[in-house]
């Protein structure tokens, strides 16, 4: 895959991609500095700042040119001299859907934590400085600050879990920090080698050095061996790929609602990203040499996660291990293009497939994934008021966890919360007519015409989905009416719907008209495929 050079001009009379990065931190400013807030005005001016994403998204969508594969709307300035470091961000169709996503989830992750009580100004403010953080992952185009954007995100990540989250939230949210701050060091360590090599930072042009061949041979093989393999598992534990993805069930199953939704339906994002964006372009010959291995990985994922998921008892886990299969099918396409880059043979058709079915799951994934996560908030709201799920918490959303043997029969008692929480479920089986049928079908049926093996193995996870998830919609939403499902159980109520309608008519509309995403990601794709030549 080639790098081409971004244009450093502006399209716009001011820096709209800067402004899309910091408008959410404006915001986390004004609640740290507003102390005598409500919880009402905070909670307004938290959802108020998230959709300032949205905003900027729409002039992005007007200017955007699908057919330009260089990143647009450049950004680039010195920023420390000494160490070649610039200021640099740019977008392309990749990064425009990323930043689409980022829009969307943050407003209607908000809306469902809208009644936590304790702290509004602070789990505002935490929020979006979390959403600007993700921001500046998918936009900026130079290691060292993608790298502070990167680390930055942990923080306020690791407040909300601890912070609001479930009995056992403190130990995950460490463990969801000793995690990736690890897998970042390794991947910290791997781009001082390179900068040390090659004297700079910026993507482009390490891209463009790693397809020729000559960072290969400045290195050589061993030490560009350590080095993409620091990156890769930097980057492993971020999505997570199998077997790294341990911190992450107890994470998003501890985390509040909200957010939730967005570690899954956003910052689990950010490690395919990075797999786009830095792996398979700056490391193609190391990454076509472990793709064997890697595919191996990608399928326990997609395996494993599908029949972890049926074997867990508590909702939230359950959920979360969905997300474990749902983004190693992203991975195995990536994998399957690796492996067969150079080879005779190889189909750049089935590797376009590949390639537009794992940006679209990433797309779909966050809309159904987050939809999920809200619909077992919305349970665990009416369990708590029902007195259900045993002791209060003494934190955070004062909720127990709740499992498949608390429910049953809530289709009776509240009917369009069922509705919306069965295509939420329809969708991440890639039922045809949903999102995410798209870029499950893409991806088999690009890792189809790469390795026909990996993708008959992989037909064993979808198996697994369809169990598990038709096992949640039967002893949750059929049967007798458990405790918890019976007396003041009652349905949608003002808020519940806006966190919840959007996401799923985003569902019915790209599954019925996809190419109001894929317009925006073909060219870009086409490009890359056309690229899959190893030096």
């Amino acid at each position: 895959m080639k790098s081409e050079s971004i244009p450093l001009v502006f399209s716009f009379p001011f820096p709209l991609l800067s402004l899309l990065i910091f408008t959410p931190w404006a915001g986390a400013v004004l609640l740290t500095l507003l102390r005598g807030a409500s919880a009402l005005t905070a909670r307004v001016l938290t959802l108020a700042f998230s959709l300032s994403t949205l905003a900027f998204s729409v002039l992005l969508l007007d200017s955007f040119d699908p057919a330009a594969t260089a990143p647009q709307f450049g950004e680039r300035q010195p920023w420390i001299a000494a160490l070649n470091v610039h200021y640099h961000l740019g977008l392309d169709g990749l990064s425009l859907v990323l930043v689409l996503l980022t829009g969307i989830i943050t407003p209607v992750a908000l809306l469902a934590s809208w009644r936590l009580e304790r702290s509004a100004r602070l789990f505002g403010a935490l929020f979006l400085t979390l959403q600007g953080a993700a921001l500046g992952v998918f936009l900026a185009l130079d290691f060292f600050h993608w790298f502070v954007f990167w680390e930055l995100s942990l923080v306020p990540a690791f407040f909300l879990i601890k912070l609001w989250g479930g009995r056992d939230a403190t130990r995950a949210a460490y463990q969801f920090v000793i995690y990736t701050i690890g897998g970042s060091a390794f991947m910290l360590f791997g781009f001082a080698a390179l900068f040390a090599t090659t004297g700079t930072f910026d993507f482009n042009e390490l891209a463009r050095l790693g397809a020729d061949g000559t960072l290969a041979a400045k290195l050589g093989a061993g030490p560009i061996q350590f080095i993409f393999l620091g990156v890769l598992f930097g980057l492993a534990v971020k999505v997570p790929l199998w077997p790294f993805h341990t911190w992450l069930p107890p994470a998003y199953a501890e985390a509040p609602t909200g957010a939730s939704m967005f570690l899954t339906g956003v910052m689990s994002k950010m490690g395919v990203y990075g797999f786009l964006r830095i792996l398979w372009p700056i490391f193609p010959q190391q990454l076509h040499a472990a793709a064997p291995w890697l595919l191996t990985l990608a399928l326990g994922g997609v395996v494993l996660g599908a029949w972890a998921a049926l074997r867990q008892t508590d909702l939230k886990r359950m959920v979360a291990y969905s997300s474990v299969n749902h983004l190693s099918y992203c991975l195995l396409a990536l994998f399957a293009v690796s492996y067969a880059t150079g080879r005779a043979g190889l189909s750049g058709e089935a590797a376009t497939a590949a390639l537009s079915g794992t940006i679209l799951q990433m797309f779909n994934h966050g809309l159904s994934a987050a939809a999920l996560f809200a619909c077992v908030g919305i349970l665990q709201t009416r369990a708590d008021k029902n007195n259900m799920g045993g002791t209060p918490m003494p934190r955070g959303t004062g909720v127990s966890p709740l499992g498949l043997k608390d429910f049953g029969g809530v289709r009776a008692a509240a009917p369009i919360f069922a509705g919306l929480c069965g295509i939420a479920m329809f969708s991440s089986l890639g039922l045809p007519g949903l999102n995410g049928f798209v870029g499950e079908f893409l991806i088999f049926r690009g890792v189809f015409g790469l390795h026909p093996g990996a993708a008959a193995v992989a037909c064993l996870g979808l198996l697994g989905t369809a169990l598990f998830l038709l096992t949640f919609w039967q002893r949750v939403f059929h049967g007798p009416r458990a405790e918890a499902a019976a007396g003041e159980f009652s349905d949608l109520r003002g808020v519940e719907y806006a966190a919840l309608v959007p996401l799923v008519l985003l569902m019915f509309v790209l599954g019925v008209a996809p190419q109001l995403l894929t317009r925006l990601i073909n060219p870009l794709v086409t490009a890359w495929a056309g690229h899959l030549v190893l030096p």
